[in-house]
């Protein structure tokens, strides 16, 4: 099996028609100066020299702002200087991320010239009241007609969305993800709203119109929205914003992170709690009162079985008196494991 990797090439806020709420996209990658074909060329070789693996499927990604909201010939630029690895079997694909209203059949058929293979619409939310309230400028029509579109001419379909919007419920999350289910993506992203400096949900947020989510509270959300993807077989590829020195914690000089649930481990988070459930699940279907237990897991889950700072663990000991032995054992599949009962309450 081919080892995958991405190059990631930022244009941060190039071509994005509006300024939502929430976003700052210059301070969420990190980049201020304008990409040119020279950059991507060089990203490219700097990360090419860097691959130690032979036997690999590399991407380039651009990430940040629009793509396919540039204007058409800078679009043409960025794509063509990639084109010669892709020619020289250096490079497989592209991916792009853009906006649901920026999609249509001529954009699609350059995509398809130039070899990009995967499009991740940036949805956030498909609640046309969330959407305006955040000023959008899309609503949850454009996603469905933009998602249908991107399938019918062969691309993988992505989708990014946002828990802890402005006004929005728990639910209305839930629906979010229920209704992009429908529309079948293979790739999903989960972000959590974090308030950054210099945009409309800071100054909401310093005049208390805007309460962010605790990290457990987003992490709550988060594993509901996580185990809806999973069972319908959707690959759930990033939960949270990419740690830099720009998303960082709040207390560090250089993070442009005001408030929200940061957390440098929020996918561990989330998983580590989905595992938590799952055991106190298992153990309340016992009919004795558990004293110690052996978990057999899969070595790939032990982390997640254990929780960060062993918080599972503990949880488990101070809420439930129960007591954890793991045993790793390969022949289970990741994502399964297996109770023995060690010891029982008199």
């Amino acid at each position: 099996m081919k080892k995958e990797y991405i190059i990631p090439i930022f244009v941060p806020h190039l071509g994005c028609p509006n300024n939502c709420t929430f976003c700052n996209q210059k301070r969420i990658s990190g980049q201020t100066k304008q990409v040119t074909a020279k950059d991507v060329k060089e990203t490219i070789d700097y990360y090419l020299k860097n691959f130690k693996d032979n036997h690999k499927y590399v991407e380039v990604a651009f990430f940040g702002g629009s793509f396919t909201a540039i204007e058409k010939e800078k679009q043409i630029e960025l794509l063509e200087a990639a084109q010669e690895y892709i020619k020289n079997k250096k490079v497989n694909s592209i991916r792009i991320s853009t906006r649901p209203d920026c999609i249509d059949k001529e954009i699609l058929k350059r995509m398809k010239k130039y070899h990009v293979k995967t499009i991740e619409l940036g949805v956030q939310s498909t609640n046309n009241y969330i959407l305006t309230r955040c000023k959008r400028g899309h609503t949850g029509e454009d996603v469905k007609k933009a998602s249908k579109l991107i399938r019918r001419f062969g691309f993988i379909l992505g989708h990014q969305m946002m828990v802890g919007l402005p006004e929005s419920t728990k639910q209305d999350e839930i629906n979010t993800a229920k209704e992009l289910i429908k529309l079948r993506p293979k790739i999903v992203r989960i972000y959590p709203v974090l308030v950054i400096k210099d945009t409309q949900l800071a100054d909401e947020y310093e005049k208390d119109e805007y309460i962010p989510l605790t990290v457990g509270q987003a992490v709550e959300r988060c594993k509901e929205i996580v185990d809806l993807f999973n069972r319908n077989r959707i690959n759930v590829i990033r939960i949270g914003l990419q740690n830099t020195e720009e998303i960082s914690d709040p207390n560090t000089e250089k993070s442009s992170v005001i408030a929200g649930p940061y957390h440098p481990a929020f996918r561990q988070l989330v998983e580590d709690s989905m595992w938590y459930d799952a055991i106190v699940n298992k153990i309340k279907k016992i009919n004795d009162k558990v004293k110690k237990v052996k978990i057999i897991a899969n070595d790939i889950n032990v982390n997640n079985i254990i929780g960060h700072g062993k918080e599972n663990m503990l949880k488990l000991k101070e809420i439930y008196n129960v007591d954890i032995v793991i045993e790793k054992n390969d022949k289970i599949k990741p994502g399964r494991f297996k109770i023995e009962i060690l010891e029982l309450y008199e």
